[in-house]
């Protein structure tokens, strides 16, 4: 099925029967065909653990189901969308940058610090995300959003990422990510998350940067 970029802040989507989308609350521009919408409450595949993970992370986003059969129009709040296509990887995403996905990929939650230990944790603090991020795992699309555009870098084992926390937008494949600090405590007063602070992912995969430190 998968998504097609009409412009840089808007994607199409083609509704099969039998095949779920899950797209964020208010995403949807227009639709032809007989296609339904309705609030969703499990989360996707995930299940009801995905929308306690999501509710405890405070990322409860709200998810709508999307089945019938037609096209539909995705985009929100004029930004940046990316379609990233996984093939049997994990994807890591904060919630509210998911614009939508195929009901193909199982949804999860994950605690930052189970990646980065407690450097993990701090990232979150500092870049004002939460210590959870949604996982979409399997094999389907998915379209995200951020500004100003994304740019995919690629991750090797012998060439780790420096990130700005604010400028991160996701992340997929074996990768391990760490805080480091760029000054020392007492220098970080009053200095901006790419001044003092960098997000080190390390491994095999990409991360996906976007061309702002602004939030959504």
């Amino acid at each position: 099925m998968g998504f097609r970029e009409i412009n840089p802040k808007m994607i199409e989507a083609t509704v099969e029967p039998g095949r779920r989308l899950f797209s964020q609350r208010g995403a949807m521009l227009a639709y032809k065909g007989e296609v339904s919408f309705t609030p969703n409450l499990r989360g996707g595949q995930g299940g009801v653990m995905s929308m306690i993970g999501r509710r405890v992370a405070n990322e409860d986003t709200p998810l709508m189901t999307v089945e019938g059969s037609g096209t539909v129009l995705f985009g929100h709040g004029g930004h940046h969308i990316q379609v990233i296509d996984l093939s049997g990887d994990t994807l890591y995403v904060e919630a509210d940058r998911l614009l939508a996905f195929e009901g193909t990929l199982e949804q999860g939650t994950v605690f930052l610090g189970s990646q980065g230990g407690v450097m993990g944790m701090v990232r979150g603090q500092v870049s004002g995300q939460g210590l959870f991020t949604t996982s979409l795992k399997g094999h389907g699309s998915v379209a995200v959003m951020a500004h100003g555009g994304v740019i995919e870098v690629p991750i090797t084992p012998q060439r780790p990422v420096h990130v700005d926390p604010q400028a991160y937008v996701a992340h997929h494949g074996d990768v391990r990510n760490r805080l480091s600090t760029a000054l020392g405590w007492r220098d970080m007063v009053g200095r901006g998350s790419g001044e003092a602070f960098q997000l080190e992912l390390s491994g095999s995969g990409a991360v996906y940067v976007q061309a702002s430190e602004e939030k959504l």
